[in-house]
């Protein structure tokens, strides 16, 4: 272990040309199954080191399954787990140099922050020395120098979760775990620590598993998001193209707003009982959907609109309003447009449209 686990040096991008990414975590066919029930299906997950890897899924995907196997908190029914190289399936949680952030943050609430940060330090017989230096400088790194003489119970929330942070960098694990760690805040304060954790991985070079059913914070968070359904990893890339260019019609659904369309491809066209609608992608499929998102769709008077529909509700959210359109076929469309345009009313009859390559098309086998 390094004398200090706090380096300010920032880290290096993954990958730099010319540079492979070191590989930090790797699971082959790491699974679970309880009395034939898959919880998580026969995995292959590559984490580089200094990545942030966010786990996203509904409940009941495999992405707390997954965690858990990586710290040793269950064993797997097969496969086998690497960290930074060697073979951990069969090694001890404590032997795996993994630290783990709970969501309920798991402090002792008649120890001082200070105590609480101190006790891993203790349990690895770090000298008093080099532990008062190790703690003061992540209580300088989450931004809680002055509260390290209070207990749990005189911190908010956010405090709390900072505190289980620090906790968890101060003996400077080769892999940090945090699971659902802010779900217990308000929408505000998680954005807030948001930031504070991004900052933190910036500064630290720390590889962080981060799991979260919370799409917006996977968005705000990753450098990468391992997308996960039904006990088995649906897509795995970078926030942009999850968003941009969903796998399958799970992902598109799952990630941010959609609108999926579902039709017969004939002559370049998708024919859905709304009317035809450009495919730009080359496709040999016969049937498939187009996934179109809200901000993409330009409200047009014109006659060459795409579609067009009753406008039956609008949700005004600041610079944005969001528009709901029922088409004829009873599907309705989310659209968003700037609030700053001319005003709409409910019941107008609107025209739709968009450039062909804003959306995307996906076979059935997606």
């Amino acid at each position: 272990m390094k004398n200090s686990v706090i380096d300010l040096t920032p880290s290096k991008p993954i990958g730099f040309p010319g540079e492979p990414a070191k590989l930090k975590l790797h699971t082959q066919g790491l699974c679970k199954f309880y009395d034939g029930f898959a919880a998580l299906n026969p995995t292959d997950l590559k984490v580089n080191a200094g990545e942030l890897l966010t786990l996203l899924g509904p409940s009941g995907s495999g992405k707390t399954t997954l965690l858990q196997l990586i710290c040793g908190l269950l064993k797997p029914s097969d496969g086998r787990l690497y960290i930074d190289g060697r073979d951990r399936t069969d090694s001890p949680a404590s032997e795996r140099d993994v630290g783990v952030v709970f969501q309920n943050y798991a402090l002792f609430p008649h120890l001082t922050v200070h105590e609480n940060i101190a006790f891993p330090l203790e349990m690895r017989s770090v000298g008093k020395v080099d532990a008062k230096k190790r703690i003061a400088e992540v209580l300088e790194m989450v931004g809680l120098a002055d509260f390290e003489k209070r207990f749990p119970s005189e911190l908010s929330g956010g405090q709390q979760q900072r505190v289980a942070l620090a906790r968890c960098l101060v003996y400077g694990p080769s892999l940090i775990l945090m699971d659902e760690s802010l779900s217990a805040l308000d929408r505000k304060l998680r954005e807030a620590m948001q930031i504070e954790i991004r900052r933190i991985h910036r500064e630290t070079g720390t590889t962080i598993i981060f799991v979260t059913h919370d799409q917006e914070e996977a968005l705000a968070l990753s450098d990468r998001i391992c997308l996960m359904n039904a006990g088995r990893i649906e897509q795995i890339c970078s926030p942009q193209e999850m968003y941009e260019r969903p796998a399958s019609r799970f992902a598109a659904d799952f990630i941010g707003i959609s609108n999926i369309f579902e039709g017969k491809v004939l002559n370049g066209y998708l024919q859905t009982s709304d009317g035809a609608m450009p495919v730009s992608q080359v496709t040999h499929a016969d049937r498939g959907y187009l996934v179109l998102r809200p901000e993409h769709i330009r409200i047009d008077a014109s006659e060459s609109a795409m579609l067009s529909g009753r406008l039956i509700e609008t949700i005004y959210a600041g610079a944005e309003c969001s528009l709901m359109i029922r088409l004829e076929s009873g599907f309705t469309v989310t659209a968003r447009r700037s609030s700053s345009l001319p005003h709409l009313q409910i019941g107008d009859i609107v025209g739709l449209t968009w450039k062909p390559e804003d959306a995307r098309f996906l076979d059935n086998g997606g």
